[in-house]
């Protein structure tokens, strides 16, 4: 979208987690647990609203009505109508959840009423910021509103040009954000309302002093939606440090993890682990798998070596271009491969159905890795498998 808005002046990363030293028994334990039953452990929640009844500009409505949208979701029902009262919001929902609209559709309307309004929205991971953007086209359709992309692995020339023409929403990662200020090409004071999604992990993958920095440029009357699946110390702080007096909104269900029948297998001395992956592909429930690899070289070789078995398979990593990874992203999504192989960092942030396996041919550095790795299944009512090698 080209639309801009008028007066805008111009002018490391990864936190390391040791690997967890508990002998090979006690991971081969930690790993294994049967799934629990999704639909009796979730209990109802009553929806006060239909989309009709939020005070919405009619040409939102409109869109909202053409995508399908009648009864909101938890988050939606209760988020929107405290971001539409001009409150700062605090979200605390797990992923798939219908947040992406619930910050989404109010903020829309504030630019909508007043067009030199400008929304800032940080997401951890290029995948997420995408999909904002996507689900964003969609509510802003033919409407007067620009937006810009702003994340790495794609031309920074590119997004300054965007940028130099003013528009009403940027959906950024926290590194790309701060080298296009520090070049003087995005000015946040122009920005009095922010989002912060899936704030859990940007800090997983040690962004708290880029958000730390963000905030402190910041104009300080401003207008806050805070997400995230987690709400702990860490997460606190930055919700301290972001908003006040924050209404706080919880429709957390029970965890993904759940969910997911849980499977250790014991790596013997020598044992070839793509000949124990290649028994474990071969059955017929394994329709659509994501991989975790430890590293960007590992996964390149693996995905070599299982093609030449025949398998179809595609990987996904750090160096990797944008384009790449969302053509392999879109290939797995529409199913023509059995198999994404993705390393931890790649993999955060995204969001595909029916993923029916995850497999975890490198143990991940930490318990939290692992419980985001296999919250890639069991998802919408589903039940999954995670099978982790432990060597």
């Amino acid at each position: 979208m080209s639309y801009s808005r008028g007066g805008r002046r111009r002018f490391g990363r990864r936190s390391s987690s040791k690997k967890n030293t508990t002998g090979r028994e006690g991971r081969l334990k930690r790993y294994t647990n049967s799934a629990q039953a999704v639909v009796a452990e979730l209990p109802e929640v009553k929806i006060e609203h239909q989309f009709t009844d939020f005070a919405l500009d009619d040409r939102l409505q409109k869109n909202i009505a053409q995508r399908g949208y009648e009864e909101p979701t938890p988050i939606q029902d209760q988020a929107i109508p405290e971001l539409l009262a001009g409150k700062d919001v605090v979200g605390i929902a797990n992923t798939g959840t219908g947040k992406t609209a619930a910050f989404l559709l109010p903020f829309i309307d504030k630019v909508l009423q007043d067009s030199d309004q400008g929304v800032l929205i940080l997401a951890p991971t290029r995948e997420l910021a995408l999909q904002i953007r996507d689900e964003f086209v969609e509510f802003a359709k033919d409407l007067p509103i620009g937006v810009s992309v702003c994340i790495g692995g794609t031309s920074m020339d590119r997004q300054i040009k965007q940028l130099a023409q003013n528009p009403h929403f940027v959906i950024a990662t926290p590194g790309r954000l701060i080298d296009l200020l520090k070049r003087r090409h995005f000015d946040p004071e122009m920005f009095t309302n922010i989002v912060l999604d899936e704030v859990d992990r940007m800090l997983d993958i040690g962004f708290r002093q880029d958000i730390l920095f963000l905030i402190s440029k910041l104009p300080r009357k401003r207008h806050a939606a805070f997400f995230s699946a987690t709400s702990d110390s860490a997460t606190d702080e930055i919700m301290r440090k972001l908003m006040d007096k924050p209404v706080k909104i919880s429709v957390k269900q029970a965890e993904t993890s759940h969910h997911v029948e849980q499977k250790a297998l014991p790596v013997k001395i020598g044992q070839d682990k793509v000949e124990m992956l290649h028994d474990i592909l071969i059955q017929g429930d394994v329709e659509k798998a994501i991989i975790f690899g430890r590293t960007k070289h590992g996964i390149n070789k693996l995905e070599r070596k299982l093609k030449e078995r025949g398998f179809k398979v595609i990987a996904i990593h750090g160096n990797k271009s944008q384009g790449a990874r969302q053509r392999a992203l879109r290939t797995f999504k529409d199913g023509h491969v059995q198999a994404l192989l993705a390393t931890d960092v790649a993999a955060r942030g995204i969001d595909i159905d029916d993923v029916s396996h995850v497999i975890n041919y490198d143990e991940p550095q930490s318990y939290a890795d692992y419980v985001h790795r296999i919250g890639r299944t069991g998802r919408a009512g589903k039940v999954g498998t995670a099978i982790t090698f432990v060597e």
